[in-house]
């Protein structure tokens, strides 16, 4: 299994600890699903700007297919 090392500050270290240690699972655990849910969101994020876009390029077009036609 591949891994990845991970650099936090004393302060980060003691807030991931402490959230682990709540819920009463492992650091690498909880650190690992958190990041994991952040690369989800960001993905997630990525594909409705996507959307987003296309639905607006595809509106761009139908309305100006007509003034496209007369310059071309």
């Amino acid at each position: 299994m591949a891994g990845l090392n991970l650099r936090f500050t004393e302060e980060e270290l003691d807030a991931l600890r402490a959230r682990a240690e709540s819920e009463g699972r492992s650091m690498q655990s909880f650190a690992h699903d958190a990041v994991i849910t952040a690369i989800d969101a960001v993905i997630t994020a990525i594909n409705e700007h996507s959307r987003l876009f296309d639905e607006a390029a595809d509106h761009v077009l139908k309305v100006s297919e007509e003034l496209n036609r007369r310059l071309a």
